[in-house]
Formats: structure tokens, sequence, C-alpha cells
């Protein structure tokens, strides 16, 4: 795994020369985290380089063809050596396009170090929306740069987690500094209009001649544009590298950063500040971001900078509270900027080991599903719910988002379903929440359109689905079930189903992993061993919250399997609701009546299914009850027969019924040491760690009893 830093073609990556660019990757690279995985590429015809790995893209002349394309192609021949896990454009957003049609899965990131608008590649609002959708991080070093970038985009943009502002840095000098200061004025930078030198010359002449004990430095050099300035205490030291410039700002009382045009950010005023100067500064572009305390010019002319300049040396008090502030507030270190730009890293390459205290990420997370707001608290106990508990023990930010509740208070005859206005709220909820993870559960009207538009809009957001209905297919609904769970396979990260994906013949094993039905400590409270019960076997049947009975014309095999239960079994007293015009039970009801029950039957409808169990498992083992289940559910796996009962047909269990009822002491045994162990291994908490886990690909230490 390697990070490819490509730079600007002609960027001299050396300290005979540098650039702002090559100032930077040298800087943040060198204490970087991933140093040894850095590798450099650029062209340059200097022979000293910087101190890092780094590979010199020679390129004969060819009139034919641009030198820029040549100078990429062979970047992409020459980085086939190296497993090139991220690439980072440098100020180029014209590679970015070249490069994305030939580097596969291989992330792509753009830093700015310039006006986005003046750059070829992210003139336009098409190019720049291409950007958004090729790169993984658009990094910027000032919010002016990000602003212009976002100049004619949509609002959705704004907030994307995509563009990012990482500062350029410096080196911080301790206080001890300020005993080494002169009575020195410094202008770095090219000796041109556009840095504000002509305004700047003819007003230090004029401060020079008011204060003859004062000296001028000035750092820089101007081919095009010569503005000839004599005086006997000024000097024009031409062009410094990198060390001197900062040798003579270490000495400088004042530095003056006058640009009079739009900055993206501004180096020299940032360094001067780093070393203790008190600084001017033009209010242009990203200038006023790079310091924390400066003299700002609202507006520059020779009048404006003398009298600003006059003023610091003639008040030595303000002077050396300034120079004490440029020190004390300094916070754009290189190890600050350095630890933000690896920490992008981290996020994509996803380093993070859940596990450990000192590196575990809050994350926040979305979940969508049913709360069943609208029922009143019917169903608070709800699998929902309880993830919900979970991810929260877990750490997390997490904000419930109630599916169902909202489409049916959103419903109109303009929204008939109440789909589209569901939808719109998900995209402004996202908008506002930034989440890290989604997490679906049965959410059916969230269109998978909706879910690719949010990964490209939140390129760093992971997806995931949870998913409990029978999946066998001699049980109900199986092919509408299927086709809930493919709707959104393929543009979520992982998909949980309370059916073993190995029985199913339709899922990406890789992405698709068994949870058992979680239970949770706030809502199974009840210990059933500990205590005589009136009801030997307790089971309830729903027919969905809302009806309470079967719909006209549908059967349910249920009825008959425990009407004929009863029939084998005289002498044993049923809890029975859902039959025989006996209504179902919710909520307290539900809880006060299995309080008073010894064993609970775990049967679901259609034929048992490997690891397939509705809910009702983890009410009925969870609260102290003896579990009754079908072994061709494969429970066994994980339980043991002293910790649930296993039964091979209708005659099988109804003799273990009736053993169990009249053994008080093996009851109360066999009820205790499955609550125990489902409790331990089959929490909320440890399931909801499991489904963050799969979903963001992270490595997983710990080991879940149902991957044995």
């Amino acid at each position: 795994m390697k990070i490819a830093i490509l730079l600007p073609y002609k960027e001299n990556f050396s300290p005979e020369y540098p650039g702002a660019v090559s100032l930077f990757v040298n800087e943040t690279s060198k204490i970087s985290r991933y140093k040894k995985n850095i590798i450099v590429f650029g062209n340059t015809e200097f022979k000293k380089k910087f101190k890092l790995k780094y590979v010199n893209i020679d390129l004969k002349k060819n009139f034919l063809t641009s030198q820029t394309k040549n100078y990429v192609n062979k970047f992409l021949r020459v980085k086939k050596r190296f497993n090139i896990s991220i690439i980072e454009v440098h100020n180029r957003p014209s590679y970015i396009n070249q490069l994305s049609k030939k580097v596969g899965k291989t992330v792509l990131s753009l830093y700015f170090h310039n006006d986005p608008l003046s750059m070829d590649g992210s003139k336009t609002i098409e190019e720049r929306k291409k950007l958004l959708k090729t790169c993984y991080k658009i990094i910027f070093n000032s919010n002016w740069s990000k602003k212009r970038f976002l100049e004619g985009l949509e609002n959705k943009f704004v907030n994307s987690n995509k563009l990012v502002v990482f500062f350029q840095s410096a080196n911080r000098k301790n206080r001890s500094i300020l005993k080494k200061k002169k009575n020195w004025i410094t202008f770095v930078g090219k000796l041109n209009k556009a840095k504000g030198y002509d305004v700047f010359a003819a007003a230090i002449k004029n401060i020079l001649n008011k204060y003859p004990n004062w000296k001028a430095k000035i750092i820089g050099d101007e081919k095009r544009e010569k503005i000839v300035l004599k005086h006997k205490n000024i000097n024009v030291l031409g062009f410094l590298n990198h060390d001197k410039v900062l040798k003579i700002f270490e000495q400088s009382s004042i530095a003056v950063a006058c640009s009079r045009w739009e900055e993206p950010f501004g180096r020299t005023s940032l360094e001067a500040s780093a070393n203790g100067c008190a600084v001017i500064i033009t209010n242009k572009g990203g200038l006023p971001e790079t310091i924390t305390n400066a003299k700002i010019l609202e507006h520059l002319s020779i009048k404006n900078l003398e009298k600003v300049i006059s003023s610091l040396i003639k008040d030595n008090v303000e002077r050396k509270k300034l120079q004490t502030l440029s020190l004390n507030n300094f916070y754009l270190t290189h190890s600050f900027v350095a630890k933000m730009i690896d920490d992008y890293r981290d996020e994509k390459l996803q380093i993070y080991n859940f596990n450990t205290p000192k590196n575990k990420r809050t994350l926040r997370i979305l979940h969508i599903t049913n709360f069943n707001e609208r029922l009143d608290g019917r169903l608070f106990f709800n699998t929902g719910r309880r993830i919900n508990n979970g991810f929260i023990r877990q750490g997390h930010s997490v904000l419930g988002f109630s599916d169902r509740d909202i489409q049916k208070y959103y419903k109109s005859i303009n929204d008939y379903k109440g789909a589209k206005t569901l939808n719109d709220k998900l995209k402004k909820t996202c908008y506002n929440y930034k989440p890290d993870l989604i997490i679906l559960g049965h959410a059916d009207l969230i269109s998978k359109d909706q879910i690719s538009e949010l990964r490209y809009d939140y390129p760093n957001t992971r997806f995931g689905q949870w998913f409990l209905d029978p999946l066998n297919k001699k049980g109900p609904d199986y092919f509408r079930n299927k086709e809930r769970i493919l709707d959104k396979a393929n543009v979520v990260d992982a998909t949980f189903l309370t059916t073993s994906p190995d029985v199913l013949n339709f899922l990406d094993n890789e992405s698709s992993f068994f949870i058992p039905n979680p239970c949770d400590s706030s809502f199974e409270t009840l210990n059933n061993y500990n205590k005589p019960c009136n009801v030997d076997v307790f089971f309830a049947l729903s027919h969905g919250v809302h009806r309470g009975v079967l719909k006209s014309g549908k059967i349910d095999d249920r009825i008959t399997f425990l009407k004929n239960l009863q029939n084998k079994t005289p002498n044993i007293k049923f809890d029975i609701y859902g039959i025989d015009k006996v209504q179902p039970i919710w909520a307290d009801h539900y809880f006060k009546t299995i309080a008073n029950a010894k064993m609970g039957l775990n049967l679901s409808r259609g034929d048992a299914i490997k690891y397939y169990s509705s809910d009702r498992i983890t009410q009925i083992i969870g609260n102290g009850l003896v579990c009754l289940i079908d072994e061709k559910t494969k429970y066994q796996n994980f339980f043991d027969n002293n910790e649930m009962v296993f039964y091979k047909s209708i005659n099988d269990l109804s003799e273990k019924i009736i053993r169990i009822a009249s053994d008080e002491k093996l009851r109360k045994n066999i009820a205790r040491k499955g609550k125990l162990k489902y409790m331990k291994y089959f929490n909320s908490d440890i399931i909801s760690k499991y489904i963050i886990n799969k979903t963001l690909g992270l490595k997983d230490n710990n080991k879940y009893l149902w991957e044995k």
C-alpha cells in the first residue's frame, strides 16, 4: 500500500528553488505517519532533492503532443512498479480527468494551492462537478479557495464531505526568538504589482527617511517586472533558499504581505507569524485566514501602509504585544496539518481499530427503520430499537429516522404513498447530519436511486441494511422478501439477515452476513426461572400490527400445528393468542402475560430454515422462559440441549413439553442457562458492533458465537 503524490509538471522538489507546493509536500510528508509509504513523483532539473522517496519523471521534448499529457502518461507507466492505493494530485485539476480513465479503483484526491477558477480543469461548473464525482477528496488551502470552487454550484455541494480545507503550515518558534528582534521590516515574495510591491516600495522609502534607525529586507525577484528600489537602509537580497528566509524572519520585527490580488492563502504571512513578527496584511483572498493576530489593511494605498508601519515603529508596546500574540496563538504547525492529512488517509484506508479506547472513533449513525411512533408505543421493544440501543451503548451519535411514520404522516393527493416526501426529508437530514454510517432496516420506501445519489454526494458514508423476515422458499412472501433485499443489495456495503446467507442462492456471500435477533437488557427484564409460573406454554401470533386477524383468504399453518399440539398434550396449560378469536397482545400487556409462563414456543411461519427465527426468540429466552425450537433451525450450533429444547417433530415436542412441565428443577435450569448464554453472546451491543465493523470493512478480532 503506497501513497503517490503527483506534483505539477516542472515543480522543483528541491531546497534550491522550491515553490509553495514543494514546501508544503515536504514539510507535511516528512513527519507523516505514512512517511514510509509516500512516494513523490515530479519533474525537476535540480539534482538536489528533498529527503523523501522521490521519482523524477524525465521527459524528452515532444512538439507534437502536450508535455503535461506526456508527463501524466509516463507517471501512469512508472507507478505500475508500486502498489499505489491513493494518488494525491497537487494543483493540477486538469490531471484528474486524464488519470480517472486509467487508474481503476485507485483513489484520487486533489489539492488546490491556487484559485480554482483560474486553473484548467476547474474553470467551468461542469468541470468542477466532474471533479466532485471523480475525486475522493478535494482539498483547499483556504476557505476562500473553497468558496471560489463552489461558485455557481447547487447548495447540496456546499456542505459536501468531499470538500475540506487543510491550511498551509509553518514551524512555530519558541518565545526566546523575540529577544533576537532587530529594527527590520521585511517583504518576501515576487517583486511585482500583484504582490503590492510597488506600494511597499513607495511607502518604505518614506518610512526609512522618517526612521533612519530602521532597515528594510526585501527577498524575492521578478524577471518580467522591474521596480527599482534604492536606499541606504534597504537590502534587496533577491531569491534566497527557504532556510535563509526563515532566519531573516527570526530577526525581523515587522513583516509586510500587501498583495492586491486575491491570494488563495499566503505562505509569507504564515511564516512571519510563526517567527514572531508583527505582521501587516491586506484583506485579500485567503490572507486573513493565515494568521490569528495581524494588522489588516482594508484598502491598500501608500498612505495607509505607511500609517500602519509608522504606528508599529512608534509604539513599542503595541509592536511587542503583536509579536507575542503571533507566537502564542499560532496553531498551523506542520504536525497539526500533517495530522489532518493523515486522518483523511486513515478514513479512506480504514485503519481504525474500534476495539482499543485510544483509537475509538465516535460515528454519526443514521438509523432508518420503523420505530412505530404512530402506534403509541405498542412495539417499544422492536428490533430496530434494540439495534439502536446497541449503537448508542457503543458510544456513537445515533439519529433515528422512522421511515414509515414519516411516510404515513406526509401522505397527500400529490404524494399518494408519501414516498417522495420521505426521500426528500432523508436528503435534507443527511445534509444537516452528515452521517458516517447509514443503516436501513426494512426501509422499503427509501429508493435505491436515492441511496445511489447519497453515495455520490457523501462518498465517505457507508451503507448497510438489515432484514428480519422469513426467506424459506415454502414460507410466506418469499419472492416479495427476496425482491425487497435485492432492491438495495447492490447499493449498500453490507446486508444482514436473520437467516444464514449460505442457504440462500441469490446474495453475494462476501457482503451478506447472518445476525441473530438481538436481545437487550433494557427490554428482557424478566427472570421467569426464578419463580413459579401458572402457564406451561406461551405463544402469540400477531397477524400484522394493525389488523390483529388474518386477511381474508389467508391461512397460517401454525394454527393447525398449535391445535394438533394441544390435542396431543391435553394436560398441559397453553396460553395462546391470535387464534380462535383471541386477539393478539402488545406492549406491556404482552410482558405481563409472558411473565407467567414456563416455556415459550419459538414457532415461525413456513418450513424451518437454517438460523431463521422471528424476534420472539429474544422475548422467550431473554425473559427466562424455556425456548422450544425446531432443530431444523440449526440453533444447536450455538446452544446445547441444557440451554434450549430442540424438537424433531410435533410428537417429540409434545413429549418434551410434558417432561419439562413436570420437572421444575429441569425447567429452571434450562431457562436460566439459556438466558445467560443468549444475553451474553447475542445482545444488542455485540450485534450492533458487528453491523458497524462489517459495514465499514474493519478488521475485527472479536470472536462471535455465530461465526464459529
